[in-house]
């Protein structure tokens, strides 16, 4: 947490102005929204985490190669790996799962990548397409094998159902030989490279039997141990990721025969040792989504991950904007960079869409978990929703703060720009975010797991009041799906020509429908504590967010009779005042994101900035002679 003698800045009634009076955080204030913002569970499932990342092993160390910090991250793998009394229950509890990759994402992405891959796609698929326990477990939840997914191919992503890699049954031994049968089908980017020890691998791969294609299913499938590759493998490296130490490599099979526990059906499907194919799934695409479930999980842990450090870089980013000191126009005085108008103007923007990005996610995560979901389908299509919308929020805050700090948030020392290549992966991984979106638009257009919102009453809203600014988000949402709805019915030679009329207005819905969605969670939790100035503090959080995303979109609100043309004009002063309210207060919405100071780590962000910098040596440490 932030030392009470950090920081220094000037307080008048409502705004900054001189820097004659303390100005620090307020502990129970920042305790109760941190309550809020972590669902009343941080004790539970987020503390017992930060005491684990506490420990000196995981502290930020400069200067080391990329092996060295590739090497660093498995160790660290196996140290968590330790500290888990069980490691199936954890792969298994989604809320468990997202608040380890929530804090893994503030300490180090290689190593949150290592975890998403190992715990969720690996030992989640293996628990839930071997329901049975055919296959020892024990050398991957003691990680003495590391378990890692290869699915995509060089040629095939997104359309991943149909890649090319083949597993063929032969009945005389009931074996399969695993084949990569052309260049497009070498496995693309999984961490099958030489560090880390031991490992293996689920592999993607057309079932063959019997001459028949049945669809993609994953194998299980040894891939290297002390000496290297399998007879059969060939893994190459693939250049540098800048910012990340995961070994990813390229992978092929020649010819690898695996046993008949290599295939993975779960309870969708079954093949007899004499070849015959059985499944109560007729379409292959379904059988395939089968197999790789975790991959709605996984779009989770990443999201999470990917705000951690957005609401870390917001946390250093703020702090340092009350102790950086720079001239006041007009005077000959100095104030903290946090007293311009333009300074704070942006990072308390992206510090209320972190709120309500991280709100959101506490819903999803919540729904996710829970067995008896009312609306599986709409939870199924709000996921890749959230988690695109969640990591290019994550981007924006994260650059909007490296700016914010200068050279200073250039150094990977203050933490700013390692944090965000692991969100660059992030809205890659899992789904590139425009495919899913893409996806996530025809849903919508379509009905399928999407209720549009009922219209608020006629007449125009008032955007000053915040009790109504939710109706405006509704109209905008409205709005869009009617736009995105009128350009699909426009006449076509073919589909993709129909379907490219409507993709971006469609795109435009996604982004309004999940806006108005993280708004609503940040309203229902705004309400829940009984203080009122935690409740008044969210409520012009909210506001605020609210009428930043709004901004851009009066044009259509006016013309279609939702605003007037006065409250448009006014809106600027309405953010201006909201801005003035809610700066006093930075520190304190900062400070609710719970960071422990040994776990962020950043000189500009505590009182250790000066003396991380001091030159033992220095002239000044001398007194002038006489």
């Amino acid at each position: 947490m932030i030392s009470t003698a950090a920081v220094e800045i000037a307080r008048t009634e409502g705004d900054l102005h001189t820097d004659d009076m303390p100005l620090l955080p307020d502990p129970a204030l920042a305790s109760r929204l941190t309550d809020v913002l972590f669902a009343g569970r941080f004790d539970e499932l987020h503390r017992p985490w930060t005491e684990l990342l506490r420990r000196e092993v995981f502290r930020y160390r400069d200067g080391l190669s990329q092996e060295a910090r590739s090497e660093l991250a498995y160790e660290r793998l196996r140290i968590v790996n330790r500290d888990i009394e069980s490691v199936e229950d954890l792969v298994t509890d989604t809320s468990r799962l997202v608040a380890l990759h929530e804090w893994l994402g503030v300490v180090d992405g290689s190593l949150t990548t290592l975890a998403t891959v190992h715990y969720n796609l690996f030992l989640g698929s293996l628990l839930g397409l071997d329901p049975l326990g055919k296959v020892d477990r024990t050398p991957f939840t003691t990680l003495d094998r590391y378990g890692t997914v290869l699915i995509t191919e060089l040629g095939y992503g997104n359309n991943a159902a149909r890649l090319e890699t083949t597993a063929t049954h032969h009945p005389e031994s009931d074996t399969f030989v695993l084949t990569t049968p052309s260049r497009d089908a070498q496995k693309f980017m999984p961490n099958t490279g030489p560090v880390g020890g031991d490992k293996s691998g689920l592999v993607a791969a057309r079932l063959v039997a019997r001459g028949q294609d049945h669809g993609v299913f994953l194998f299980l499938v040894p891939l290297r141990d002390e000496r290297g590759p399998l007879p059969g493998i060939r893994i190459r490296p693939l250049s540098q990721t800048p910012g990340s130490a995961v070994d990813h490599a390229i992978t092929s099979f020649d010819h690898v025969r695996l046993d008949r526990t290599a295939l993975l059906t779960g309870d969708h499907a079954d093949l007899d040792p004499d070849g015959t194919f059985h499944s109560a799934i007729r379409n292959r695409r379904q059988r395939f989504l089968r197999s790789i479930h975790r991959v709605t999980t996984g779009k989770l842990c990443l999201a999470a991950a990917a705000l951690s450090g957005a609401r870390a870089t917001l946390t250093i980013a703020v702090r340092h904007a009350h102790r950086r000191h720079t001239s006041a126009p007009g005077s000959h005085s100095h104030v903290p960079v946090f007293a311009h108008r333009g300074h704070q103007s942006r990072l308390l923007a992206a510090t209320a869409r972190a709120y309500a990005a991280t709100l959101l996610m506490r819903e999803v995560v919540r729904r996710r978990s829970d067995p008896n979901d009312p609306r599986p389908t709409e939870t199924e299509v709000l996921v890749p929703i959230v988690k695109g919308w969640a990591t290019w929020q994550a981007r924006d805050i994260v650059t909007e703060c490296r700016e914010r700090c200068g050279a200073q948030g250039l150094l990977s020392a203050n933490r700013i720009v390692d944090l965000l290549t692991p969100i660059e992966g992030a809205i890659t991984a899992e789904g590139d975010n425009l495919v899913i979106w893409t996806k996530a638009a025809a849903d919508l257009l379509t009905g399928r797991g999407y209720e549009p919102p009922r219209p608020p009453p006629a007449g125009p809203v008032d955007p000053a009041d915040p009790e109504a600014v939710l109706d405006l988000l509704v109209h905008h949402e409205l709005t869009c799906l009617a736009r995105a709805g009128d350009r699909l019915a426009e006449p076509a030679d073919d589909p993709l020509e129909r379907w490219n009329h409507a993709v971006d207005p469609a795109l435009e819905l996604v982004e309004a429908h999940v806006t108005r969605r993280a708004a609503e969670s940040f309203l229902a939790a705004s309400r829940r504590p009984a203080d009122p100035a935690t409740r008044a503090l969210l409520a012009q959080t909210l506001h605020l967010f609210a009428l930043e995303i709004l901004t851009p979109h009066t044009g259509p609100l006016l013309a279609d009779g939702h605003l007037t043309a006065d409250a448009v004009r006014a809106l600027p002063r309405t953010v201006e005042r909201l801005r003035t309210r809610l700066a006093p207060h930075a520190l304190t919405l900062v400070e609710a994101f719970a960071v422990p100071d040994t776990i962020l780590e950043a000189p500009i962000a505590t009182d250790r900035y000066a003396r991380t910098y001091d030159d033992p040596h220095g002239p000044w440490q001398s007194k002038p002679s006489e």
